[in-house]
């Protein structure tokens, strides 16, 4: 199971836990580029902070996935400047 699902699980689960409120905060900064306080990660129990890496390291893996569709869609379109 993937980390983001898991987060998704934990907070749906246990909203109200400082777990859930410390991942749902780490994601809406992800997805925003906003800051983050890390002291939030280090008052995490072992568990949901190996959760809180296991996320950066999904986000940053799709982030490049991203990146790499965006290039390969503008590489089409140049492409078709060239011929047309």
């Amino acid at each position: 199971m993937n980390a983001i699902k898991t987060a998704r699980r934990l907070i749906e689960a246990k909203p109200e836990s400082y777990a859930a409120q410390a991942l749902a905060e780490l994601v809406l900064s992800l997805e925003s580029e906003g800051p983050f306080n890390l002291r939030r990660l280090y008052e995490l129990d072992l568990k949901e902070f190996d959760l809180a890496l296991q996320i950066l390291a999904e986000w940053r893996i799709d982030r490049y996935a991203a990146g790499k569709a965006k290039l390969f869609d503008l590489s089409w379109q140049l492409r078709g400047q060239e011929r047309g």
